[in-house]
Parts: structure tokens; sequence; C-alpha cells
């Protein structure tokens, strides 16, 4: 698939012009005085008119102050992704400079001025909640980009999830990646029993990895996606297995599933229900599951606290890469099936850590095939965005900040 400039360059509004103002310039330099107060108290170096700011470590270089901070200003952290897309900062080590902040993250602006907020934060767009309606537009925006983007960076799994590492992760290899993936997925099949005769259900294709390995257990699967494009592929891998008979994949939203299964699998795809809708997904899984059937899902997570201050936070990971997502909390996932489901969560197993070299293979990948992403049609501007993205997220993991997990949930006796 190849891009028309129309999904390229000019996807960008706003880019290429600085804020201005008045308002503007008052509000750069509030966000001047809150950035350089907290980059101080930090082990990070901060170039910055040819001063050096913070206590030494991941360097950061501010190219264009004026709109660097007039940015931020009028935007807070959407500002501050938006700032790196156009060049008006650079960072040598992007995903160790921004692991810094993120452990950091609660305290980077004085507990003093946080009751202000949401006075200046954005709320979400009401077209981007993960309503009926919208969420097929919300999918689409990023699974729809291109097949062939994601076959450039991911493993011949096309998984894009943490994998599992054997042992610890720090000391993961880029080889290890396809054995890894496959290793996750056999953890989630276990913990959902599933094997011969299973009558399985997976919620969010993905590209088919899952299934395919599913069906080779000898279970019928069912998996439903909103991506066409994720769809089209899943069906030609499949075919190419000879599992067509075994696997169905359906566009189909979790809120139209009918049908009893003994085994329910799904793999980070309730970051994009939204907290709005996370009663109504937990207990239609409640109603599809079979009397004494299990459920696996992997779900990213974040601190409860940080759930309940920013669920109603615009941030620049909707903006420009997952319009309606949101992550739950460990707390919260238990208090919405206890209250309203008879499921009931039992082991959460950790893949956070691994996360961390997940991401930074699948950067690394991405980067060395930077020409064949401008190939694709795609632009420097999307470049830059897709190394923020991966980059942002593994600083998440690698401060602890974010969290992954495999989560079991049975029905209470």
């Amino acid at each position: 698939m190849t891009l028309t400039p129309e999904r390229s360059s000019a996807r960008w509004p706003g880019l290429d012009t600085v804020p201005a103002g008045p308002r503007t310039a008052v509000s750069a330099r509030v966000a001047r005085r809150l950035f350089l107060s907290a980059v101080r108290r930090l082990d990070v170096s901060v170039h910055l008119g040819g001063e050096v700011y913070g206590r030494g470590g991941p360097t950061m270089v501010v190219h264009r102050p004026e709109e660097f901070f007039a940015r931020i200003g009028r935007d807070q952290l959407i500002g501050f992704g938006e700032a790196y897309l156009t060049g008006a900062w650079d960072a040598e080590d992007l995903g160790a400079f921004l692991g810094v902040l993120a452990a950091e993250i609660t305290d980077l602006v004085p507990q003093s001025l946080q009751k202000f907020r949401a006075l200046v934060t954005k709320r979400p767009p009401s077209a981007q909640k993960s309503s009926k309606k919208n969420s097929k537009n919300n999918i689409a925006h990023h699974y729809d980009l291109s097949n062939d983007l994601f076959q450039l960076f991911l493993d011949p799994t096309l998984t894009y999830s943490a994998a599992y590492f054997e042992g610890d992760p720090a000391l993961a290899r880029r080889a290890d990646l396809e054995v890894a993936q496959h290793r996750k997925i056999d953890r989630m099949l276990d913990e959902a029993g599933v094997g011969e005769g299973t009558r399985l259900l997976e919620i969010g294709s993905g590209w088919g990895a899952l299934a395919i390995r599913a069906a080779r257990r000898g279970a019928t699967v069912r998996t439903i996606t909103l991506s066409e494009e994720q769809k089209a592929l899943a069906d030609q891998r499949i075919a190419e297995a000879g599992l067509s008979e075994a696997i169905s994949v359906e566009i189909c939203d979790y809120r139209d599933l009918q049908g009893t299964y003994d085994a329910i699998v799904s793999v980070e795809m309730i970051e994009a229900v939204g907290w709005q809708y996370w009663q109504e997904y937990f207990e239609v899984l409640d109603r599809v599951l079979a009397p004494g059937g299990r459920i696996c899902i992997q779900a990213i997570t974040m601190p409860h606290d940080r759930m309940l201050a920013t669920r109603n936070t615009y941030t620049w990971i909707h903006k420009y890469i997952f319009p309606g997502g949101f992550l739950p909390s460990l707390e919260a996932l238990d208090d919405v099936t206890r209250r309203h489901t008879t499921l009931r969560m039992g082991t959460q197993h950790s893949l956070g850590l691994h996360y961390v070299p997940t991401l930074k293979f699948w950067d690394e990948a991405f980067l060395e095939h930077r020409e064949e992403v401008l190939e694709l049609g795609f632009d420097e501007t999307f470049i830059r965005m897709w190394h923020f993205y991966l980059e942002y997220s593994r600083a998440g993991f690698a401060s602890g900040y974010l969290g992954d997990y495999q989560l079991t949930f049975t029905r209470e006796d």
C-alpha cells in the first residue's frame, strides 16, 4: 500500500506554524521557568542558548528555544512532542532522555500547581471517544496505515505487542524476538486452556499469529478485528498456513459478539476500549464465556492514581498514534469485573520489562528501513513521529511508569 499525499505531509496541520500572539508569549515564559526548574534537578544535560542545565546524563539539545517554549506553553506535553516532530529539539539517545522524564513524571510540575491542571489541559475530542460509531475510525488511524510499514520493523510473526524473553530481558538479543513472541502467545494459550477441540475467541486479530498458533493446537478460532488491512493480511497468512478451515477472521465490534466460547484471549486490545466502556466490554466477555471457561488478556497498565488524574486528558499519543485509547490500572480492571460481572481476576504475570527490548528492537528495525518507509509514501515528519512514539513508549516501561500484564480471569465459584 502506498500513501497518497493527503495521507503523508498534509497530515500535519499546525506543525508548519509556530504559535504566536500575546497569550502564547505569556504561556511560553511560564513554560520556560517550569521546564528549567524541572531539568535542573534531573539527571540530564539540556543544551539551551549556550548554557547546559541539569545534573548530567542523557543529552537534549534545544535548537529553536522560542518555538520549543511556545509549543509547550500552548499545548503542554502535546507541544513538547510536536516540538520534536518539527526538529525544535533533539536527543542523542531519545529513549534514555525520555526515561529520566518518565521516572519523575508525577513531580515534573510542582505539586502546588497541579491543582490547576484541569484549567490548561485539553479534553479528548468527542469524535475520538471509543463508541461503536467511532471505534472503527480510531483503529484505522493506526492499524490501517500500511501492512507494508508494519512488516518493515516487526519480526516474522508480525506480533505487535510485548514479547516474553527467556531469562533477564535486559540481556535479550534482537535475534530472540521471534521465539520470544511465540513464547508469549503460548503462555496465553496455556493460561486460557486452549487445546484440541477448544472453541477460542480472540478479540483483536493482529495479523493472525495467535490464531494460527491456537489452530495448530487443534482449536477452532474465531478472531475479530476492526482493521480492514489486518484482516486482509491475516486471511492471507492463515490460508498460506493451510488453516482457513479452522480460523475465521471477521470485521466485528466486540459489542456485537454472539455465541459461546471455551476460551477467550485478547492481546493489548483493551487499551482501545476506553474507560467509559470497560464495564460493557467485560459484560460481553462474561456473557459469551462458556461454563468453566477461561480468559487471558494482555493489558498495558498505568498507576491507578495517574489513571484517575488523566482519564479526561487529551495527549500526544491520542492526537498522533492511538485516538480514543486509554490505559487501565490493575485496580480498575479488578474493580469493574467484581462489580459488574461474575469474572474474577487471578494470575497477574508481568511482561513490563520485556517491553523495553521489544520496543528497542522495533525502533532499530524501523530506523534501519527509513528509506523503505519513505518509498511507501510516508515523510520525514512521520519518521520522527514514529521514532518518538516507540522511544516514548520504551521510556514508560523502562521507568516502571507503564506495566504490561497477562491477566487470567475465571468465573467466581
